[in-house]
C-alpha cells in the first residue's frame, strides 16, 4: 500500500509539474496582455511534434534544446499577426480568436502526423528504474522534475536581473506608465508572449515522453493548467507554481482511494479556495 501511494503521488508530482510548467506561460501572457490564451495547449502539441521530427537529425537532447525555441519563434509569429489586434478589447474576442486556434492547432496536428498516438524516442538508459523497490523512479522521471526546476529557476531569474523582465514585472503593474517611460509596449508584450509559449513548447517535449505523442495531448492538460492559475493566484507566478503542483499531487493520492475523482479532485480543491480565498492562495486582492 505504501509503495502504490508512493507511485502515485510521484506521478501527481511529475504531472503536476508539467500543470505548473504550462500554467505559468499562460500566467506570464495574462498578467500583461490581459488574453486568456485557450491555444496554449495547441503550442504544447506542437512542441512535442517538432521534437518528433526533428530527433532523426539532431537526437533527443538536440530536440529538447530546439523544440521549444522553434515554438516560441511561431507564437511571436500567431502574436504579431493575430494576438496583437485584440489587446485592449472586450475579452471575449481573445477568447473566441484563441479558442479557435486551439482547435486549428489539434485538428492541424492530427491532419499532418495523423490522429494516433505516435512513437516518441527517448534515450533507452533514462527509462531504466534507478531501484528494484520503487520501480517508478526512472532516470526519466527525474530527468523531467530537474528539467521543470531549471525551467522555473530561469523564468524567475529573467524576471528578476534582466531588463525584459523587469519591464514585464513593471508592465503588469501599470503598462501605461512603462509605455510613457519609453518602453516599447508592442515589442514588450510579444517578446514576453514568446516567453510563455517557450515555456509551453518546452512542457510538450517532456511531456510526449511521458504521456505519448497525440493530437489531443495540450488539450487534456490546458485545463489543469487554468485550474492551477486560478488555485495558486492570479497574477502571482509562484501562487501558479504552487497550485500546479498542488492539484497534481491531490489527483495522485485520489487515484489510490477514489479513482473515478481523480480528474474532480482539481475542480472541488478550486471551488474550495475560491469560496475561503477569492483571489487564490498566494493572489494579490483586486489585482484582476
Amino acid at each position: 500500500m505504501t509503495q502504490l501511494v508512493l507511485f502515485n503521488v510521484f506521478n501527481g508530482l511529475i504531472v503536476g509539474a508539467f500543470y505548473a510548467l504550462m500554467a505559468l506561460g499562460l500566467s506570464l501572457i495574462l498578467n500583461l496582455s490581459g488574453v486568456i490564451n485557450f491555444a496554449h495547449g495547441g503550442f504544447l502539441a506542437l512542441g512535442g511534434y517538432l521534437a518528433y521530427m526533428m530527433i532523426p537529425y539532431v537526437g533527443f537532447w538536440g530536440a529538447l534544446v530546439f523544440a521549444p525555441f522553434v515554438t516560441a519563434i511561431l507564437g511571436l509569429i500567431v502574436e504579431r499577426v493575430l494576438i496583437r489586434r485584440v489587446y485592449g478589447r472586450d475579452p471575449l474576442y481573445s477568447l473566441l480568436l484563441t479558442f479557435g486556434l486551439a482547435f486549428m492547432f489539434e485538428d492541424g496536428t492530427r491532419y499532418i502526423w495523423g490522429a494516433q498516438s505516435l512513437p516518441f524516442q527517448v534515450p533507452g538508459w533514462l527509462m531504466a528504474p534507478l531501484s528494484v523497490d520503487y520501480f517508478f523512479l526512472t532516470g526519466y522521471r527525474l530527468f523531467m522534475v530537474l528539467m521543470v526546476a531549471i525551467a522555473v529557476a530561469g523564468l524567475f531569474a529573467i524576471l528578476t536581473y534582466t531588463r525584459l523582465g523587469m519591464r514585464i514585472r513593471a508592465g503588469t503593474l501599470d503598462l501605461e506608465t512603462v509605455s510613457v517611460l519609453g518602453v516599447n509596449v508592442r515589442i514588450l508584450r510579444n517578446l514576453n508572449f514568446g516567453l510563455g509559449i517557450y515555456l509551453a513548447g518546452l512542457a510538450g517535449v517532456l511531456a510526449v515522453g511521458q504521456l505519448g505523442l497525440q493530437p489531443t495531448i495540450g488539450t487534456s492538460l490546458i485545463m489543469p493548467s487554468f485550474v492551477a492559475i486560478i488555485v495558486g493566484g492570479l497574477g502571482s507566478l509562484p501562487g501558479t507554481l504552487l497550485g500546479g503542483l498542488l492539484i497534481g499531487v491531490a489527483s495522485g493520492v485520489t487515484t489510490v482511494f477514489f479513482p473515478s475523482a481523480t480528474e474532480a479532485v482539481m475542480y472541488i480543491m478550486m471551488a474550495a479556495v475560491l469560496l475561503v480565498r477569492p483571489r487564490g492562495l498566494l493572489g494579490e486582492e483586486g489585482r484582476f
